[in-house]
């Protein structure tokens, strides 16, 4: 039976007639960020010791430069290439006759200037070893199954490998963008075993931004990941350590007894709103740097920074590790080749979208893989048992 939509309206007339009453108050809470945002009364300084010295449970980002800088983009160059991967995969699922998995990784390069080129491919590999269904801890004994969770993480880190080898074959002396959809912090890996950690983060997607960096001895690379309407609130949380009245903002024991909450002036407020008010169109921001734990801890010269760029009516957060950040030409070429793909592509990178259309799995895929292992086993006269849920499912009763 499909959703009655009868029975949501009302509840929808709802949900809109409470935005409508909350809407003055934003306004109200983004107009007070927006004057502490470019107060000159802050002292920068004290306000980046403040921020280290902080204790809380939000992510307060840290400073490079004042918090209201921003940057109209550099020319583009004459002749460059964009580059880009994007995946998607096929879960393994329990109920199904053989645990397996897929990942299809969607590569794109488009070459820009005088000979204009592009090259779009797809690579699907079946993953169906035992050694791809689990991560082992190297003293044995103990292992990570590879679950959903894993196994987006080791596509992700598929899509780098892939970027990397669409990058080591750049000419020498070219000037190239490798561009990624979604953040380079690896949120899923908080909190789990070292050994897995050290397997699909410092093995994996930091040995291949290594790679990426030396490739700029003999080419000019700059690296990116594109967020769209992002909800992060960093930067705002900056403005509430900021109001806050103590020397020490510690969330866990002052916030809970203090009284004024000076901070909640701005709360609800998200750092796209800030920027899409002080930014024009093409601008980017400051730079800032994510103090995420798993950053701090494990990514060294590949700290994430990232900044704010506004492309028509939309801000994207636009992230890019330590090396391109503290390189002027590098930082300067992301700002204008990010910039121009989304001009190029009505507000969104031109070179993610086609990387997402070769990477995609449909439905329809995903059902016609299975009827493929399905049939290739009963073909080879092997057992195929699948769960009676399974059969349910895919049994019309009615």
């Amino acid at each position: 039976m499909s959703l009655d939509l009868t029975k949501v309206a009302a509840q929808v007339s709802g949900m809109i007639a409470g935005l409508r009453d909350t809407r003055e108050e934003r306004q109200k809470r983004l107009r007070f960020a927006l004057d502490i945002l470019s107060s000159r009364s802050i002292d920068l300084d004290d306000l980046k010791r403040k921020i280290a010295a902080s204790r809380t449970t939000w992510l307060v980002a840290d400073m490079v430069e004042g918090l209201d800088c921003h940057y109209q983009a550099p020319p583009t160059p004459a002749e460059f290439t964009v580059l880009a991967t994007d995946g998607s995969h096929i879960d393994v699922d329990r109920h199904r006759s053989t645990r397996c998995y897929l990942i299809n990784i969607g590569s794109v390069a488009i070459s820009y200037g005088s000979e204009p080129d592009a090259t779009l491919t797809s690579s699907p590999r079946l993953y169906v070893n035992q050694e791809d269904m689990v991560i082992p801890h190297p003293g044995g004994g103990r292992e990570c199954l590879v679950d959903s969770s894993i196994l987006g993480i080791k596509r992700g880190i598929e899509e780098w490998r892939h970027l990397a080898d669409l990058a080591s074959a750049q000419p020498a002396g070219s000037t190239s963008l490798a561009l990624l959809d979604g953040t380079l912090i690896n949120w899923g890996l908080e909190g789990r075993p070292d050994f897995v950690v050290d397997e699909l983060l410092t093995s994996g997607f930091l040995r291949c931004l290594d790679d990426m960096k030396k490739l700029n001895d003999k080419r000019e690379l700059a690296l990116a990941s594109y967020i769209s309407f992002p909800g992060s609130t960093d930067v705002v949380n900056v403005l509430r350590v900021a109001i806050c009245p103590h020397e020490v903002v510690d969330s866990d024991t002052l916030c809970k007894k203090c009284t004024s909450r000076d901070c909640e002036a701005v709360a609800g407020v998200r750092d796209r709103e800030l920027f899409l008010s002080l930014l024009e169109s093409g601008e980017r921001s400051a730079l800032f740097i994510s103090q995420s734990n798993i950053i701090k801890e494990r990514y060294g010269e590949h700290r994430v920074y990232f900044f704010y760029l506004k492309v028509d009516d939309e801000i994207a957060r636009v992230e890019v590790p330590q090396w391109v950040a503290e390189n002027e030409t590098l930082l300067n070429l992301t700002h204008s080749l990010v910039l121009d793909q989304c001009r190029r592509g009505h507000g969104y990178p031109v070179v993610l979208s086609e990387a997402h259309e070769q990477a995609v799995v449909t439905g329809l895929d995903r059902e016609n893989f299975w009827e493929l292992v399905e049939s290739s086993l009963v073909a080879e006269k092997m057992p195929s048992p699948a769960s009676a849920k399974s059969f349910s499912k895919r049994t019309r009763w009615v």
